[in-house]
């Protein structure tokens, strides 16, 4: 594992060429992959010691690239971001083998500290806040997104839904 080589996994080019120049001012090698097909070949050649994989991959889920990540290295640190925090998708990344969760916007000072923090919090203060209706609504169709590798159709099938109405949705709240 090279300490300081870094895979940026994301598919906005303006997002993942700041976060390398960032990373590149701390002395990170940084490469860059747009999809999980690009860090499938990117992973025959080099085997970075770090990843950051952007949740949501155009019409694919990142959570395919963690799993592959994972499996190239069992002790890489890799921290996924993703413009909308839930639960399951939290839980999911944590169990296909990512370091830590983080929501966007994540800087790269959040994100190194992700890399290095083994542990977590247990003086992590417990909310009491309520969701909202909107908000269950949404975490269980992201569930159910994650559930059918974000294919609409299927997921709105399981939602009971019509596609088009799903689509709506997902419209006033993209997933990135």
């Amino acid at each position: 594992m090279n300490e300081k080589l870094l895979v940026i996994v994301e598919d906005d080019a303006a997002f993942a060429r700041t976060l390398k120049r960032s990373f590149e001012r701390r002395d990170y090698r940084v490469l860059l992959a747009e999809s999980h097909e690009a860090l499938a070949a990117l992973l025959e050649d080099e085997k970075p010691g770090f990843a950051v994989v952007d949740l949501k991959l155009g019409g694919a889920s990142g959570l395919a690239c963690v799993q592959t990540l994972r499996a190239s290295d069992a002790d890489m640190r890799i921290v996924v971001l993703t413009g909308f925090a839930s639960i399951a998708t939290a839980v999911e990344a944590i169990k296909l083998g990512a370091s830590y969760y983080l929501a966007k916007p994540s800087n790269t000072d959040d994100i190194e500290a992700a890399f290095f923090r083994d542990e977590g919090d247990p003086e992590a203060p417990v909310t009491h806040r309520q969701s909202s209706i909107k908000t269950v609504e949404w975490e269980h169709i992201h569930q159910t997104l994650v559930e059918t590798d974000f294919n609409i159709s299927e997921a709105a099938r399981r939602l009971g839904m019509h596609r088009r109405t799903l689509a709506r949705k997902l419209e006033k709240r993209p997933l990135k």
